[in-house]
């Protein structure tokens, strides 16, 4: 059972990026569609609690939802931004090698166990992501660099992202999962559509429409990905998710969408799948 949680969440994480990826494509703005996919979130799930009768909220829910929520919606408008105005494969960069941060967290907060084909899978997980993101042709044309700061800003926001969500399961939320993204998703989606508010961008049908499609989504993925990680450690989940969802959007970029992958893109493909079968040896013994 616990494998089908880590393969549900790896094909939905996969599909939140496509939904994103096809909003942009449609033109729907960015701000509008993350506020309103975390709102909708949010309802979907506070109607679902309350008509079942599960709806709670204690101290501990509301400190993990509210921080997370605050850390998800910093680091979706860093990433958001940055890729407006910068290098794309620079950000992905940024953003994938983010995985290190909740293992990283997960070893000296929680003293989770590294195995040494784990660290090695994480290693080669760390190379093929980079290589896969340096290899991809890109058709934005943007060639600014970033700032050094800003590049830290997409990895720590991001890796602050995954170490809360691993942060559930360390606060004895498993069984409440579902309440504390209720919460996550009432804060992070407040947040955004004060920010998009502020900077005068004003929604329209299709924006909202969008971000309701993919916030439902969302709520599954999401669940999915919590279950996931109440099963597995750090180590296991985040290399695993990180490789299995870059090589499904490759492979989608490539056949689907018809973004041509470089040779140098494909050879991290390849050690993405190897360093996804390291981690996983351990899981399986």
């Amino acid at each position: 059972m616990a494998g089908f949680w880590l393969a549900l969440a790896c094909l939905l994480d996969f599909g939140f990026a496509q939904l994103f990826k096809a909003a942009q494509r449609v033109g729907a703005r960015p701000a509008v569609v993350v506020s309103t996919n975390y709102l909708t979130l949010s309802a979907a799930l506070a109607i679902f609690l309350a008509v079942r009768g599960q709806l709670a909220l204690t101290g501990g829910i509301a400190m993990v939802g509210v921080v997370a929520g605050c850390v998800f919606i910093c680091s979706m408008t860093i990433m958001t931004r940055s890729l407006e105005r910068a290098n794309v494969a620079v950000v992905l960069t940024a953003f994938r090698m983010a995985i290190v941060v909740p293992i990283v967290a997960g070893v000296l907060i929680w003293s989770e166990p590294v195995g040494s084909l784990q660290l090695l899978g994480l290693l080669l997980a760390i190379v093929g992501l980079f290589l896969i993101t340096r290899g991809a042709k890109t058709t934005k044309g943007k060639g600014v660099t970033l700032p050094l700061l800003v590049v830290a800003g997409v990895f720590l926001a991001q890796g602050a992202s995954h170490t809360c969500l691993r942060w559930v399961r360390h606060a004895g939320l498993d069984e409440q999962k579902l309440n504390v993204l209720l919460v996550i998703g009432l804060t992070a989606g407040g947040l955004g559509a004060v920010l998009a508010g502020a900077s005068g961008i004003r929604p329209c049908r299709k924006d909202l429409l969008v971000g309701a499609g993919i916030g439902l989504f969302n709520l599954i993925a999401l669940f999915a990905v919590l279950s996931a990680l109440g099963r597995f450690d750090a180590a296991v989940f985040f290399p695993t998710i990180a490789c299995v969802t870059v090589v499904l959007d490759s492979a989608s970029a490539h056949f689907f969408w018809k973004e041509r992958l470089g040779t140098t893109a494909w050879i991290g493909v390849a050690i993405a799948v190897l360093a996804v079968i390291l981690v996983l040896i351990r899981v399986g013994a």
